[in-house]
């Protein structure tokens, strides 16, 4: 299992994701109401890592920017 630290930014025109020295950050166009952004973040991470969205476990930050993930990369 891999636990990543990301920063999220809903809403973003040019959805990606950028890896900096001990940080992911993740622009997502979906806006941070009832967990699309979360939703979102979650896929690209996936897809960033190759797995399946069920791999990947939001394990801190469910309201803020700044979260934590599990990956499970088994």
């Amino acid at each position: 299992m891999k636990r990543v630290r990301v920063t999220v930014k809903p809403g973003s025109r040019a959805p990606g994701i950028e890896e900096h020295d001990d940080r992911i950050v993740v622009r997502v166009r979906e806006r941070a109401i009832e967990g699309a952004a979360n939703a979102a973040c979650i896929r690209a991470l996936a897809d960033h890592f190759g797995v399946a969205p069920t791999r990947v476990t939001l394990a801190r930050g469910a309201h803020a920017r700044e979260k934590l993930f599990d990956i499970a990369d088994d």
